[in-house]
């Protein structure tokens, strides 16, 4: 197919629409187990989570567990909107360190068996560590708010005239 052929933008126009289901199918899916451990288990089970904290050597544990739910809440809501998409991934990053740190340290475990629950939990969290940073690389993708407001920008740029887009010293001296 030539470019620029009906059949090349057909094919084009069906990526955009597989890439935004895609991402926005992704966004979902990693942000729905930050969003339940939050809303499911430590906004509700506030003090008994805040109690196994202190029991894991999490210092603060409450200030702490302030914050985990703050960085849940604001970087699953902002996956799921797409919005401040690499912000938000940032944030369930930095939970997600934090929480694989203190809660499955299997190097510190001596019974085989839970040694081996806890290697499995790290190994996930990795995985999910691995989609944020792709999210925190690439954006939202083209079916969220970040990707609305780039194709905006895209279009506004693309209907300057020329001559305004170039900078004002290149002006001058043409």
């Amino acid at each position: 197919m030539p470019p620029g052929s009906v059949e090349t933008a057909a094919m084009e126009q069906f990526a955009t629409i597989v890439k935004g289901f895609v991402s926005l199918l992704a966004r979902l899916l990693i942000a729905v187990i930050f969003l339940m451990s939050a809303v499911g288990n430590k906004i509700p089970q506030f003090q008994q989570t805040a109690e196994y904290m202190a029991s894991e050597g999490v210092p603060n544990p409450k200030f702490a567990l302030f914050g985990a739910i703050g960085l849940l809440l604001l970087g699953g809501l902002s996956l799921i909107a797409g919005a401040w998409t690499r912000i938000g991934a940032v944030f369930l990053f930095v939970f997600l360190a934090a929480a694989t740190f203190y809660f499955h340290d299997f190097w510190n475990v001596a019974d085989a068996a839970m040694r081996q629950a806890q290697t499995i939990q790290f190994m996930k969290n990795l995985a999910i560590a691995g989609g944020l940073l792709a999210l925190m690389a690439f954006g939202g993708g083209p079916w969220s708010v970040d990707g609305w407001i780039e194709l905006k920008q895209e279009e506004a740029a693309s209907s300057t005239p020329a001559k305004s887009r170039t900078p004002a010293k290149v002006q001058q001296a043409a």
